[in-house]
């Protein structure tokens, strides 16, 4: 195990959480794909008056999910789709068929990513890094009605 060169921590903050906000997103989806969400979760933190804590994301969907991945380069995007189809194929011989052989991969898909994600406010803003963004990721091959519960926890203004 190696040491670390150089390494340094800003002084810690402290602050009573006295505030929950919570909200309901719902998210119209056209398929497969990336749904870039990181707008609509900075108007919530922004209208939850949040100034430090965390928002929680929840998605209600075992066949959509919910990930932060780069946000700079498309082509990120179209690997990821492919990779993911890649480990959970369509004609991977499963038995879960009954809403279409992309149901089953669809599960498989979800398992493998998150349902739900936490990322800190700092100063009433998103602490994500440069190039990160806040994605649905829809799984099935066809649109569907996704709700993702949106809870913010800590200080506000």
């Amino acid at each position: 195990m190696s040491t670390p060169k150089s390494l340094s921590r800003s002084s810690s903050s402290t602050v009573s959480a006295t505030t929950i906000v919570s909200s309901l997103l719902t998210v119209q989806t056209s398929g497969r794909g990336f749904t870039d969400l990181t707008a609509e979760i900075a108007k919530f933190v922004r209208e939850a008056r949040a100034r430090e804590g965390g928002v929680t994301l929840f998605i209600r969907h075992t066949s959509a999910s919910l990930t932060i991945q780069e946000n700079a380069d498309p082509s990120v995007l179209n690997d990821l789709i492919t990779a993911l189809g890649r480990l959970a194929p369509e004609n991977g011989g499963w038995t879960h068929d009954t809403e279409g052989p992309d149901d089953m991969p669809a599960h498989i898909k979800t398992m493998l990513t998150a349902s739900s994600l936490q990322i800190p406010v700092l100063n009433g803003e998103l602490a994500l890094g440069t190039w990160q963004a806040i994605y649905l990721i829809e799984h099935r091959s066809r649109s569907h009605r996704r709700e993702i519960v949106l809870q913010f926890i800590g200080a506000g203004a």
